[in-house]
């Protein structure tokens, strides 16, 4: 497998340029191609820990993809091109009957410098009445795209009907094709473009979630759920003609989700109790698949600092207010003129303080020490919704010459002053010799 030209491909993708499938648009025009996957198949009945896992192929037959002139020279999937020793199990997959959004991500993911998960696993059917089908068998396999995604699940269904002569996998107990493929059709999918979402408090966003059927089934219900902390609730579901929100504003599109299969959520005026995984569960009349999105809340803190006592030597306060989620990281600095800023200890914090609309606040304080020349001190708070540190400086000004001889002076004073008056009232009250209160005296008789 490989293209011409050093083209960086997706994990040894292999891929078609053949038939055109549409016109041209303004990215480009589209084609058909091959999307060849690095899997691996997790065997029925497998722990994730216990390394039942075996190496696997996916081959997307023939899906449309938008090109933009990066798939001159790109040749076809040949089965035949594998090697015969330690061959992968190849599960080759026809993409006719439903749509695989966001292809273009799994093409080029390579090139962005991103990785391509992809675990393929055993499908079991709720309706019996399939699972009786001889030699039909079903697989789900749940591919991601890493750096925010998109991630898809699709659940495949193998032919039912072998060649005659075709050979049979050895432990899956299927026909091969001749190219020694086990042959699939995906009869569904679904998906989501954001598997993680980091938004600011108070939004309103919609989580992505999408799906695509065969013909002939239909759909049943779309579930909403919340996950967080241990503990499970129900957000919304959508059953013909029913729906029920449980988060109070929660709401889909119903026009969108019967039409174009889109099944997003829209939650109004984030808080932080909106955050955590949410499980987007589609029904159809035969399959069911989610998707997971991870919804994080971010609050940016606010920074102030000031001089709170003058006195010497004085003290600085460095507030931080209104961030969220809880973690912030608070480092002081202190930079004599002409000298390098250098990293302070022996800060202390005040108590966490939680507002009503979940967001916190703390504060840090600090005794500086100008020394002779002054100082600057910096506040530094670092936070994970913030893409760069918030900083906050101060400059403290050395103290005056004779300033501590002046404040003794004066404190001298005001001692001599209180003492002085002291004495005046205390002389004032007392009788003075040779005089009785009451106007009589002995010696004037």
């Amino acid at each position: 497998m490989g293209a011409a030209g050093g083209w960086c491909l997706l994990l040894g993708l292999a891929l078609s340029g053949a038939a055109e499938t549409g016109p041209w648009t303004a990215e480009g025009q589209w084609r058909a191609v091959d999307v060849v996957l690095d899997c691996l198949f997790v065997k029925e009945g497998a722990l994730a820990s216990s390394g039942n896992k075996a190496q696997a192929l996916l081959v997307l037959r023939q899906v449309p993809v938008l090109d933009d002139g990066s798939l001159e020279g790109f040749t076809d999937f040949q089965g035949d091109t594998l090697a015969k020793d330690n061959t992968p199990t190849t599960f080759e997959a026809s993409v006719g009957q439903v749509q695989i959004p966001q292809a273009e991500a799994l093409l080029h993911a390579d090139c962005s410098g991103k990785e391509v998960t992809c675990e393929i696993s055993n499908y079991f059917l709720q309706a019996s009445q399939e699972a009786t089908i001889e030699k039909t068998a079903w697989f789900i396999a749940n591919v991601q795209v890493s750096g925010g995604g998109p991630s898809v699940s699709m659940v495949m269904k193998t032919f039912g009907d072998a060649e005659n002569g075709a050979a049979w996998h050895p432990t899956l107990n299927l026909p091969l094709s001749p190219e020694g493929t086990v042959r699939t059709s995906v009869e569904f999918q679904v998906t989501t473009r954001t598997p993680s979402l980091n938004t600011p408090l108070g939004s309103s966003p919609s989580l992505h979630c999408g799906f695509s059927m065969a013909p002939g089934l239909a759909f049943i219900s779309v579930e909403w759920r919340l996950q967080h902390k241990g503990s499970g609730q129900l957000v919304y579901s959508w059953t013909t003609g029913q729906e029920q929100a449980k988060r109070e504003g929660a709401a889909l599109e119903p026009e969108q989700l019967r039409v174009a299969g889109d099944a997003s959520l829209t939650l109004p005026s984030l808080t932080p109790k909106d955050e955590g995984a949410y499980i987007c569960l589609i029904t159809t009349s035969l399959y069911q698949a989610q998707q997971i999105i991870q919804l994080d809340i971010r609050a940016p803190p606010k920074i102030g600092l000031r001089l709170i006592n003058q006195a010497v030597p004085p003290t600085l306060t460095c507030s931080i207010a209104g961030y969220y989620p809880l973690d912030v990281a608070v480092t002081w600095t202190r930079e004599e003129p002409g000298r390098a800023p250098v990293q302070v200890s022996g800060a202390s914090f005040s108590s966490l303080r939680q507002s009503a609309a979940g967001t916190y606040s703390i504060s840090s304080s600090l005794t500086a020490e100008p020394g002779s020349a002054g100082a600057t001190y910096t506040c530094q708070v670092t936070h994970i919704s913030l893409k760069e540190p918030l900083r906050a400086s101060a400059w403290v000004a050395p103290p005056e010459t004779g300033t501590a001889f002046g404040i003794l002076l004066a404190s001298s004073l005001f001692l001599l002053a209180l003492l002085l008056l002291g004495l005046q009232r205390r002389q004032a009250t007392s009788p003075r010799s040779g005089k009785i209160l009451g106007g009589y005296s002995p010696a004037s008789e």
